[in-house]
């Protein structure tokens, strides 16, 4: 975060000093006055001008753009952000040579690095933002791949009769499934189990 002290004749005066050189307002800042302004004695002797430090508050996305490049930094990693905030969504998009690392085994890695930066940028606020960091457009990828086996495992379960369990997924990936199912009048979705091992199994319907 970006902060200036200055010395003025009044609080006030030095306060607006500090917003006019961080090119920001009030609303936004974290202001500490250091030093009271004293009047001299006599008009001569011991007085004090004001001293106030005013630090300027990052954003959501600079806070969101901010933790993610210090934590790769820390791992050597090169990336470039795209950051976006629409509405209570925050949209995050990486770029760079070394993705596949950051993307992990079958996304493990990257939704990971999701909830460490949902962490962050929700720390002491009272409206949640939902982040959505991806990279390669590797969720879109992702989420065309499960609902290609979603139908293919609805049809083979219709074909034999018999409920078929799929591999532990992580909430996000069994509402894919769930939702990609919930209009076939062959088959219901269910999750059983306990996280992180939670299954969605596809039902026969009778």
């Amino acid at each position: 975060m970006k902060s200036v002290e200055v010395v003025a004749t009044t609080v006030e005066e030095a306060i607006e000093q500090a917003l006019i050189q961080l090119n920001t307002n009030e609303l936004d800042v974290e202001i500490e006055v250091l030093e009271e302004p004293k009047k001299a004695l006599f008009g001569f002797f011991g007085g004090k001008e004001a001293k106030v430090r005013v630090t300027k508050r990052m954003n959501i996305e600079e806070i969101a753009k901010d933790f993610i490049l210090k934590l790769l930094g820390t791992m050597d990693v090169e990336v470039k952000l795209s950051v976006k905030l629409k509405q209570n969504n925050l949209y995050i998009d990486m770029d760079g040579p070394e993705m596949a690392i950051l993307i992990g085994r079958r996304g493990q890695t990257l939704d990971s690095l999701q909830y460490l930066v949902s962490l962050v940028v929700n720390k002491d606020r009272e409206d949640y933002i939902r982040v959505i960091l991806d990279t390669e457009n590797y969720r879109q990828k992702r989420k065309d791949t499960l609902e290609r086996l979603a139908f293919k495992l609805a049809k083979r379960a219709k074909k034999i009769n018999k409920s078929i369990t799929l591999e532990p997924m992580n909430p996000y990936e069994r509402r894919i499934i769930h939702s990609a199912l919930q209009n076939n009048k062959f088959v219901t979705t269910k999750s059983e189990g306990e996280e992180p091992f939670r299954k969605v199994v596809i039902v026969v319907n009778k």
